[in-house]
């Protein structure tokens, strides 16, 4: 306050959830509604621009605020699916607009990290350029291997979920590869031992080799 950010409010919830978790579910579950959630799945940024990125780091608080809640006698597992099945909107949303060539290396802009960089991300590349994030494909894999607990833990009492912690399985191998070893070296640099963004520009592909938190997500 006096405005949100859709990750900030994540992170609230779970210190939240240990006084009041209806309030905290509450909260999560009304960024995933039709009023905030577009229809292609996107999540809204925050109030000045609805349409920038923030990390994808709902899933993991809609599992924390469910495991806390759990603790306290109630575990909510109407609540845990109807996230899992919004969720699965936004986790496409990510790889189809965010994995531009569909490698399972992703982009997505400044998503809340100090803007360390030899430019703006948020902004495009200049020259025309194309940007391989490493913060945004570490949190795309995080985002995986949430989706993968929460699969796993709905499939305890529903078999319909178990081929969904198989796709997320699949998916966290696909992008920890590529993340490791796509062009050879993916975005990791051996010299270094750091992961850096990655400038594609006419042709050459170019390590962004500044350290920043950007490499260590």
């Amino acid at each position: 306050y006096p405005w949100y950010a859709a990750w900030d409010l994540a992170f609230h919830m779970v210190p939240m959830a240990r006084i009041d978790p209806h309030f905290a579910k509450r909260q999560l579950t009304l960024f995933l509604r039709e009023w905030y959630l577009h229809p292609n799945g996107q999540m809204p940024a925050y109030e000045w621009d609805l349409s920038d990125v923030n990390p994808p780091v709902h899933a993991w608080a809609c599992w924390r605020v469910y495991k806390i809640a759990a603790q306290c006698g109630e575990r909510d597992r109407a609540f845990l699916a109807g996230a899992f099945q919004k969720l699965l909107l936004n986790f496409t949303w990510w790889v189809n607009r965010n994995d531009q060539d569909g490698k399972h290396v992703f982009s997505g802009g400044f998503l809340g990290l100090d803007n360390i960089g030899l430019f703006d991300r948020s902004q495009p590349v200049p020259g025309g350029g194309r940007l391989d994030q490493a913060d945004a494909t570490g949190w795309m894999a995080f985002y995986c291997t949430t989706m993968l607990a929460i699969a796993l833990e709905l499939a305890q009492e529903d078999s319909a979920y178990e081929d969904m912690a198989s796709k997320f399985f699949e998916h966290f191998v696909a992008i920890a590869d590529a993340f490791n070893s796509l062009g050879g070296t993916g975005l990791w640099h051996r010299d270094d031992g750091f992961y850096y963004d990655r400038l594609r520009l006419g042709g050459e592909t170019l390590p962004l080799r500044v350290r920043s938190l950007v490499g260590l997500i």
